[in-house]
C-alpha cells in the first residue's frame, strides 16, 4: 500500500515550458546584455530553443540544481561572480508566476482526504520553492518539503526522499516519488520507492519509461492510477 507521496515540483505540481519558458528567455537576455553572440551560446548551453520559448528535452536546466545550471552559464559569461548570478537567479525564480498542472487545491486536498502523507523534494532552492507552494496556496498541504540546499543533497541521489521517510515515519516502499525527469525517477528507486513519472516537463514519454513504475500524463491520474493497482488502503 502507499501511505506517503513525495512530489518533484517543476514539471510535475506546474507545467515546465508553460512556466519557466518566457522567464528563462528574459534571463538569458538579460545576463548577455544584447550580446547575440552570447545570447546564441548560452541557448545552446541551456538546451533553450528561442524560437519556442522551450527547453529541449536533455537541457540541463530541467533537474539540475541552480548551482549546477549557474556553473554552465559561467561558461559563456566572462567576469560574473558566481554567488552574484545565482542570487539574480533565485530571487527572479522566486517572482515566477507558476502554471498549475491541475488545479492544486482541490487536488491535494482530494490526495489527504484519501489518507496520503505528502512531501516536495526539488532540485531548487528551498526558499523560491517554498514561495511557488505558498502562492499556489498548498504549502500546509505537505509534511516535508526540501530542496537541493535543505541539507538532504540533491536528486538524483535518495538523501531527500529517505529524509521525507525517516521524518514521517512512512518506510520508503510505502511510498511513491513523483516527477518529471529520470533524475527524480532515479532518485525513486534509489530509495526503495514506487516510481511515477508525468508528462508536463520536457521529457518524453519513452525516456521515462525504462525507470518508471508507470508514466501518466499528469499528477491528475495519480490517484485512480494507485486505485487501480489496489495500492490504497480501503
Amino acid at each position: 500500500m502507499i501511505k506517503g507521496i513525495i512530489f518533484d515540483k517543476d514539471g510535475t505540481l506546474f507545467d515546465f515550458n508553460a512556466t519557466w519558458g518566457t522567464w528563462a528567455r528574459q534571463m538569458i537576455e538579460a545576463e548577455t546584455a544584447g550580446d547575440s553572440d552570447k545570447f546564441d551560446a548560452l541557448t545552446q548551453v541551456l538546451g533553450y530553443d528561442p524560437d519556442a520559448n522551450r527547453f529541449r528535452p536533455g537541457s540541463v536546466v530541467i533537474a539540475s540544481t541552480v548551482d549546477t545550471v549557474a556553473d554552465h552559464i559561467l561558461t559563456v559569461l566572462d567576469g560574473v561572480a558566481k554567488p552574484e548570478l545565482m542570487a539574480r537567479m533565485n530571487s527572479a525564480a522566486a517572482q515566477v508566476t507558476q502554471q498549475e498542472a491541475v488545479p492544486l487545491g482541490e487536488y491535494f486536498r482530494e490526495l489527504s482526504d484519501l489518507g496520503l502523507v505528502l512531501g516536495i523534494a526539488t532540485n531548487d532552492a528551498e526558499a523560491p520553492a517554498l514561495r511557488h507552494l505558498d502562492r499556489a496556496g498548498v504549502r500546509d498541504q505537505f509534511s516535508f518539503i526540501a530542496g537541493y540546499d535543505s541539507g538532504h543533497g540533491a536528486k538524483p541521489a535518495p538523501g531527500q526522499l529517505l529524509a521525507f521517510s525517516a521524518q514521517t515515519g512512512i518506510a520508503p516502499n510505502a511510498c511513491a516519488m513523483v516527477g518529471d525527469s529520470t533524475h527524480d525517477l532515479d532518485a525513486g528507486r534509489a530509495a526503495g520507492m514506487t516510481t511515477i513519472g508525468v508528462l508536463t516537463g520536457p521529457a518524453p514519454r519513452e525516456e521515462l519509461t525504462p525507470f518508471a513504475d508507470v508514466v501518466l500524463d499528469n499528477i491528475g491520474a495519480i490517484p485512480g492510477w494507485l486505485r487501480a493497482e489496489g495500492l490504497l488502503a480501503a
